[in-house]
């Protein structure tokens, strides 16, 4: 089953994707109702590094939930002017491993008005054999108050800087690996749609449309 998100940010595109790309972002945005910590080594770093992150959730910062990996995937691109972070993780303990299925994937891209704001499009597809539809259920409530809260905050990363040091080495690094690949992809492999003031679909590849 899906939980989909769609609406404009209050911010520039470059700053909604650094953003989304920030593990403290995510942490404010899950707040109050999860709260979570970081298991790597050295905790958090300031971007989501490429592959697997470990986390333990608690639920209102009380109640243990379970660990989760966040599976950060960059490697395909979008059509001109869109960005995905995509997570591709699981649960590994707790009721967190009760969902079979877990991909989360947010778009960004100018909003088609010509505001200078931010499109942002939010697509999670979970599973969990016969639970599905009480554990959709309470993540479509928790995906709401997240969209909430990613409204709330958006104006304020127009003033955050921008990366420095190695995090924007690390940028520029995925920057150039992104567009290399996106030359080289094939329609099938593109993951969003080109944004419209229509458009309510994250992709087009196979996966999204064979559900």
């Amino acid at each position: 089953m899906k939980v989909l998100l769609k609406f404009v940010l209050d911010c520039e595109p470059d700053a909604a994707w650094r953003a989304l790309q920030s593990p403290t972002v995510f942490r404010e945005v899950s707040a109050p109702l999860v709260t979570v910590s970081s298991l790597e080594p050295g905790g958090f770093e300031t971007v989501w590094p490429e592959g697997e992150n470990r986390v333990e959730i608690d639920a209102l910062g009380l109640i243990p939930v379970g660990t989760q990996i966040i599976d950060i995937d960059r490697t395909h691109t979008q059509h001109p002017g869109v960005r995905i972070i995509h997570d591709k993780g699981r649960g590994v303990t707790g009721a967190l491993k009760i969902a079979t299925t877990w991909d989360h994937r947010m778009a960004v891209a100018a909003d088609p008005a010509g505001t200078g704001k931010t499109l942002y499009r939010d697509r999670l597809v979970v599973k969990a054999g016969p639970l599905t539809p009480a554990v959709w259920a309470g993540l479509w409530s928790f995906w709401q108050v997240r969209g909430m809260r990613l409204q709330q905050l958006a104006p304020t990363w127009a003033f955050d800087p921008e990366f420095s040091g190695d995090a924007k080495a690390a940028a520029a690094k995925r920057a150039a690996e992104e567009a290399a690949r996106h030359a080289a992809e094939t329609p099938a492999e593109i993951l969003a749609e080109p944004p419209t003031q229509t458009s309510d679909a994250l992709g087009v590849d196979p996966d999204l449309a064979a559900e």
